[in-house]
């Protein structure tokens, strides 16, 4: 009971050198930063599930000035109230400009609606994938990270013991059970981050699409004043018989004839 207590954290801690404790305080700032980074992006999901629900009652609002209230109130400073705000800003700087004689009257106005849209899209892109790169640097260093701690912590011992000359099995396994202990710390740090970042990449693919099909709509409603109406599965394999029908009245006839 006695020797197996001799043995442990605190004893790996104290009998370590600095590399040792360098590689276990390079795993602690490793798992803080991706926990920080998982807590953040995890609260920030929680917020944008009310996305949705905001762009409706953006669409359903009477004017423009009152969708972008709306949408402000719903979810502010969101990736979809930058894009609303981005297209509205451009609109109106097109019909600002557009009557005077200089050379940005010459200008198409859906490319400046455009190149505003894909702006702010681009933007809310580099966003939502900022902390990333760091998930993937711990997800995939740490585990060897930790090896190499493991693998420093078992030469250390392993001279130690040749230098006392006692190696038997007793006084090899506590040491060397010890050093084991900075792998399991680098998975412990790894797999956490490796699991976030797939949920994460996930959940901004999803938004992404959100925010791109929501951009579409925006560009519609800028263009022609009007909503591109959403079809239904059923409506779609409707309307693609009715076009099959069409192409294929030309070449009836004409066997007729």
């Amino acid at each position: 009971m006695d020797s197996s207590q001799a043995f442990g954290l605190a004893h790996l801690w104290a009998q370590s050198d600095t590399i040792i404790r360098s590689v276990g305080v390079i795993l602690l700032v490793m798992s803080i930063t991706s926990w920080y980074l998982i807590l953040t992006r995890a609260l920030r999901q929680l917020r944008a599930r009310r996305h949705g629900e905001a762009i409706e009652r953006f669409w359903h609002a009477a004017d423009l000035d009152a969708g972008l209230k709306l949408l402000n109130e719903a979810a502010p400073d969101s990736p979809f109230e930058a894009l609303a705000q981005q297209g509205a800003a451009a609109a109106q700087h097109v019909r600002r400009h557009t009557h005077d004689d200089t050379l940005g009257s010459t200008l198409d106005a859906d490319e400046v609606i455009t190149r505003a849209l894909r702006k702010s899209i681009a933007l809310s892109t580099a966003a939502l994938e900022s902390g990333l790169t760091v998930l993937a640097s711990i997800g995939s260093t740490a585990p060897f990270v930790g090896l190499f701690g493991t693998v420093w912590g078992i030469y250390h011992a392993l001279v130690n013991i040749s230098v006392s000359g006692m190696a038997t099995l007793d006084k090899v396994a506590g040491p060397v059970g010890e050093a084991l202990i900075m792998t399991a710390f680098g998975l412990f740090v790894a797999i956490p981050a490796v699991l976030a970042y797939n949920a994460i990449t996930r959940a901004n693919r999803l938004e992404l699409s959100e925010l791109d099909a929501f951009a579409h709509d925006l560009h519609a409603w800028f263009s022609t004043g009007a909503r591109i109406a959403a079809v239904t599965p059923r409506a779609a394999s409707q309307q693609d018989a009715a076009l099959r029908i069409t192409s294929a009245s030309p070449a009836s006839s004409h066997g007729a004839a």
